[in-house]
């Protein structure tokens, strides 16, 4: 799979323009991740697939308590050993249209993460096995529909620097973000995001980068996997997406193996240690979503 090909949002037309309207509205997010723009531009008919397959994960309460918890989980395993600063407007120098934009793009990754979570997971391990929904919990909290209320009319479309040029007064700090999450080159998009605003981004790796090599932030990184594997084992529903299911619907081995790769590779990396960060950098301006319920 060429991963550097992507079917962007304003060039999806047709029923691909659909697939996306659709993320977007079940996702609650005004975004549709890489994840499935590099899929749609290299497989567009498993793409069109894999979302018919997984949608309905996303539209229980079960999933919404998920959700819920999983941002919990995170925060408040990292209050219980440090503290999470809070940056003002004022501290980051912004003016106050440009404080509230910062604040909204970072909502649009806390809502996310724990949907990325559940996808990467639920797929990649029906996938390979089919190891999903082994410990079905079906009553009325599993499936009833999501509420409506639950982030909602939060979040605006991220805006990026480029994947791999970070302006000098970031550099150095780019540099450590990679080394810690042992990226070769380039950067997940959180941080692309947050260097528009360089005070921000060096002020988290200053402030925060101490967290995030402790044991603390390898306990964060468990408990939220363990939250993820609970939700994926106890669903009522299990996609079909194994091998031999796919196979029936006519996509071959090459095909197969390329997502195989894919998911595992976003489930396995992603996941571990990106994906609970997008709550804390959110708490940092004071825009993360409910936590109780």
């Amino acid at each position: 799979m060429n991963t550097s090909e992507q079917l962007y949002e304003m060039e999806a037309t047709g029923w691909k323009r659909g697939i996306y309207d659709d993320i977007r509205a079940t996702f609650r997010a005004p975004i549709v991740n890489w994840i499935w723009r590099t899929t749609m531009a290299n497989y567009p008919e498993f793409c069109r697939y894999l979302w018919s397959q997984v949608k309905p994960l996303f539209e229980t309460r079960g999933f919404a308590r998920f959700s819920v918890r999983y941002r919990d989980v995170v925060l408040s395993t990292v209050e219980d050993n440090a503290t999470i600063p809070t940056y003002s407007r004022t501290n980051l120098d912004v003016a106050p249209a440009e404080y509230t934009e910062l604040r909204e793009q970072l909502a649009t990754f806390d809502i996310v993460a724990p949907r990325l979570a559940v996808l990467f997971r639920v797929t990649n391990r029906a996938l390979h096995d089919g190891s999903v929904g082994t410990e079905p919990g079906a009553n009325r909290e599993t499936t009833a529909p999501f509420p409506d209320w639950l982030d909602a009319d939060r979040g605006h479309t991220p805006s990026m620097v480029p994947f791999d040029e970070f302006a000098a007064d970031i550099a150095e700090t780019a540099a450590a973000f990679q080394q810690f999450h042992g990226f070769e080159d380039g950067l997940p998009s959180i941080y692309r995001c947050i260097a528009q605003w360089p005070k921000l981004f060096n002020s988290l790796w200053e402030d925060l980068g101490p967290v995030l090599e402790s044991e603390t932030f390898m306990t964060v990184c468990d408990r939220a996997d363990e939250c993820t594997d609970t939700f994926v084992d106890a669903t009522p529903y299990s996609p079909r997406l194994e091998p031999d299911s796919l196979r029936i619907r006519g996509f071959d081995d090459d095909l197969i193996t390329d997502v195989q790769e894919l998911f595992r590779e976003f489930d396995e990396g992603a996941v571990d240690d990106v994906l609970p960060g997008l709550h804390l950098w959110a708490a940092t301006v004071d825009e993360v979503g409910e936590r109780d319920w």
